[in-house]
């Protein structure tokens, strides 16, 4: 039986090259996304029937190395079960001496795998082929344990120590290649993400592919890994953003590209991911850093009297309000003649500046929500005695009113 395996092995060996789809480096998106590849780790898939190289090959069809490399695997497996069974069974032998006589026999067929094997690796760089691959390996070695059958644990191990160096190689060349690339040479520059966002939505593509991979079998060195390519990705946004005169526009692009590389990620990943956490994170404080930036220059006054005032009245020293008359007056009224404007004027800068309208949205709304929050601090700053028997206060518009009129500005895109 051993002799029959050997010479199918040695037969679909040989073959594979004339059906094996190999990606193609000018064609990233066969590297850097799974798509429906990840099947192979199903249930379903994993024992599937395996791939028979003449029926392939009339059939045209070609497919990628992991699942030529499940085919072939599941086939070892479930052979060297039945040949490690037999083994015990018919030579009443046990532990080391059925090892020693199930490697006599299948030896040079698990020998010419690994070589085959290696052959490969030394010229793949398809990160995901490759992990794919060490995942097959986990479960296939899995399956042999509850059969109880250890005849393949050093082939397995041997497997993976081929597959995790290269995996390793790959991603370590990822992250080389983002750090090394000069944001000053990518011409002209644009708030919204064009061309870079390619480069980001592969990155985040790739990364929640491994993510929900590994999430089936967490690694911890995979994790330390993707964690170094997300801090490259960071500090290349943040690279770039610098190349930006303004604040704003910084602000602008940095929420574009994160927004867009959460969405992403959030197709594919957990919610409760590290990278989802991370960019969330980023997100939040770049947003609300741009919603301080949009209000400061029609609010910028208020917001500094404000702050001013409420830090007089926790030090104990509001009595120095009563300087401010004229100041509050003119905030008051400012504020009452041109604030409808100004809404509109700040709605319209966000929905030309943010391409994802859905996000552009939110960002009003809490640019709204802080300006009435604003409103609120201001009116109790003029509740102090210093300020109470101004004339001026008569002009205030009324918080929930305010409110109301502001909800006729809620955009809809």
């Amino acid at each position: 039986m051993g002799l029959v395996w050997s010479v199918s092995v040695i037969s679909l060996t040989l073959t594979w090259s004339r059906f094996f789809s190999k990606p193609s480096l000018r064609s990233r998106n066969t590297i850097f996304t799974l798509g429906t590849r990840g099947a192979v780790i199903s249930p379903t898939e994993l024992e599937a029937p395996i791939l028979v190289p003449h029926t392939a090959q009339c059939g045209e069809q070609r497919y990628p190395f992991e699942a030529l490399f499940r085919s072939q695997h599941y086939a070892l497996l479930h052979n060297s079960c039945r040949e490690y069974l037999f083994i015990c069974e018919f030579f009443v032998v046990s532990g080391p001496a059925a090892h020693d006589v199930f490697h006599a026999v299948m030896g040079r067929t698990l020998a010419m795998t690994l070589k085959h094997l290696e052959s490969y690796l030394a010229d793949c760089y398809d990160a995901i082929a490759v992990f794919l691959c060490i995942h097959i390996v986990l479960r296939f070695r899995n399956i042999a344990a509850k059969r109880d059958v250890p005849a393949l644990d050093r082939y397995w191990e041997q497997v993976l120590a081929l597959l995790w160096p290269r995996f390793e190689l790959i991603l370590e060349m990822n992250v080389q290649s983002v750090r090394s690339t000069d944001p000053q040479r990518l011409g002209g520059l644009d708030t919204r993400p064009h061309y870079v966002r390619a480069d980001h939505s592969r990155y985040a593509e790739f990364s929640s592919e491994l993510v929900s991979i590994n999430q089936t079998i967490p690694n911890e060195r995979t994790l330390q890994l993707l964690g170094q390519l997300q801090v490259e990705v960071e500090n290349f946004v943040l690279q770039v953003a610098a190349e930006f005169s303004s604040r704003k526009e910084q602000l602008v692009f940095l929420i574009n590209n994160y927004d867009m590389m959460l969405g992403v990620l959030m197709e594919r990943a957990a919610e409760d991911s590290k990278e989802v956490e991370s960019f969330q994170q980023l997100l939040n404080a770049r947003t609300q850093e741009f919603i301080e930036e949009l209000l400061s220059p029609c609010f910028g006054g208020l917001v500094a009297f404000v702050k001013e005032a409420e830090g007089l009245i926790e030090r104990g020293q509001a009595d120095r309000l009563r300087g401010e008359e004229a100041r509050v007056t003119q905030l008051i009224r400012g504020f009452g003649s041109s604030w409808k404007a100004s809404v509109e004027s700040l709605s319209q800068d966000v929905m030309r500046s943010f391409t994802n309208f859905q996000n552009g949205t939110s960002i009003i709304q809490g640019a709204l929500t802080q300006l009435i929050q604003l409103y609120h601090r201001f009116h109790r700053v003029l509740a102090q005695p210093q300020l109470r028997a101004l004339p001026a206060r008569a002009e205030l518009i009324n918080i929930h009113h305010l409110m109301v009129e502001l909800k006729k500005h809620k955009p809809n895109f």
